[in-house]
């Protein structure tokens, strides 16, 4: 999943750099600083490298209600690599955390629609493959998130988006399968 993810943004964009893949549970430093099990994946620009807790993938199902399977952990870790690819084209710190989140998102979608290219993949994913992207864009949207730990819901303190927000973020990403139409103006702008 991993190489798919690289080999595809190495032949979209010029300026792109393999990022490592560090694995880990429990808790390790980074170039970012700590990284633990409460932070799950994460991608730390300091080092340019993307941080996945293992533990995390057991977590979207067991403390996020989300169905989980395969393509539920490549949409998070497409988002993560998505992140890298915001940080080499200057895209990183450019703006406010929801519409940077949301630009991850839909380069992930975008990774899905074009991942048979690499080579890694022999078809394009089915729909019931994609339906766990969404199923985990969903269970991690900040609404669903905020209601379950806090039991309401604060837009004002979002930092990744509504579970709607991020779901159609993805959806654009896949339907047109296109970086450009990701920008993070046009996605800051999608209905909370």
């Amino acid at each position: 999943m991993v190489n798919s993810i690289q080999d595809y943004w190495k032949r979209e964009i010029s300026e792109y750099r393999l990022s490592k893949t560090v694995l880990y549970s429990g808790s390790l430093r980074t170039g970012c600083g700590a990284a633990s099990s409460a932070v799950g994946p994460v991608y730390c620009p300091g080092d340019q490298r993307v941080y996945l807790d293992l533990s995390f993938f057991d977590q979207l199902q067991s403390d996020f209600g989300a169905q989980g399977g395969p393509f539920a952990q490549a949409y998070v870790i497409a988002h993560e690599y998505g992140h890298h690819v915001q940080d080499l084209l200057g895209e990183l710190e450019s703006g406010s955390s929801v519409p940077v989140e949301l630009q991850a998102d839909c380069y992930a979608g975008v990774w899905a629609r074009n991942a048979v290219t690499t080579g890694f993949y022999e078809k394009p994913f089915t729909q019931a493959e994609i339906a766990e992207a969404l199923d985990a864009a969903t269970a991690l949207g900040d609404d669903r998130i905020q209601r379950r730990t806090l039991g309401r819901i604060d837009p004002e303190s979002f930092t990744h988006g509504s579970s709607e927000q991020r779901v159609a973020a993805f959806q654009r990403g896949y339907k047109t399968g296109a970086p450009a139409d990701c920008g993070q103006a046009d996605l800051g702008r999608l209905p909370a």
